[in-house]
């Protein structure tokens, strides 16, 4: 039986003032340990997913079920609920608040009200583990796009998550920053922490994702392997969406024996350096 983390069942949401809905009786469910990719045109409804599902915002309608029980809206329920599930936003800038590295990995640890000790050897441990350690006490303003990224994602896996949500995280970054962003998700879902990412680089996704889910209008369409998924051409492309150059380069390879399909697909990874 499949273990499911966070669902979503049928929820609604309509920001005020707008004609359009955001969530559209949206229903999604993320398993536990793998890595997700979440895709779709602009204005899908994908960040007011996260917004929801870290208890940003509340369902109109519908349910979120977090382990197996329906969200709480109070106070104390929200404080657990965002220690659990992690929201990195696209822009870090909107999550750094404190005046240095280390302070600010330790605000949300301040705020949990956690022992001075605990705090420290936290946040001693996500300096080490972020590769940070060098930039410490370094003044967040002065720091490139690529450090805010890994303090954002330090802030929040601070807090031992059980699920990490982001929103286009490889968004402003340059190759390599992207390329080292990846390694340190890929440290962090190896020990055991559940990834949602939502990313428009699809070639990315295809060689990162165990599963992926494709939204339009505020609904889940589609979702499956990345193999599952873009093979529906007619259906991504009718998204606007494009089907990866990395997927029908696979394609043409399929027909040879399974240890050449193997090396000649790591071939195809290492030319795209993802």
């Amino acid at each position: 039986m499949q273990d499911f983390l966070l669902e979503f069942e049928q929820v609604y949401y309509t920001y005020t003032g707008a004609k359009k809905t955001a969530l559209n009786g949206f229903t999604l469910r993320i398993p536990t340990g793998k890595k997700c990719a979440l895709i779709g045109q602009n204005g899908c409804g994908k960040t007011t997913f996260f917004l929801l599902a870290n208890g940003l915002y509340k369902p109109q309608a519908g349910r979120i079920i977090w382990q197996g029980k329906s969200i709480e809206y109070h106070r104390k329920s929200l404080i657990q609920l965002r220690q659990k599930i992690g929201l990195i936003f696209q822009d870090p800038e909107q999550q750094l608040v404190a005046s240095t590295v280390e302070e600010d990995i330790s605000y949300g640890l301040c705020n949990l009200g956690l022992p001075e000790l605990e705090i420290k050897a936290r946040v001693e441990q996500a300096l080490e583990e972020f590769d940070l350690v060098e930039l410490a006490q370094t003044p967040v303003h002065h720091m490139s796009l690529g450090q805010k990224k890994r303090v954002s994602i330090a802030d929040v896996m601070v807090l031992q998550p059980h699920l990490l949500l982001l929103d286009e995280p490889t968004a402003y970054l340059d190759n390599l920053h992207s390329r080292n962003l990846m390694v340190t998700l890929k440290k962090i879902h190896t020990s055991g922490t559940t990834i949602l990412m939502a990313s428009h680089d699809l070639d990315l996704i295809y060689r990162w994702a165990d599963l992926v889910f494709v939204m339009d209008e505020g609904r889940l369409i589609l979702e499956g392997t990345p193999k599952h998924v873009f093979d529906q051409r007619e259906l991504i492309e009718s998204l606007q969406l494009e089907v990866p150059l990395i997927h029908d380069m696979l394609s043409t390879l399929e027909g040879n024996d399974e240890a050449t399909l193997e090396k000649l697909k790591q071939q195809v990874y290492a030319a795209f350096r993802i």
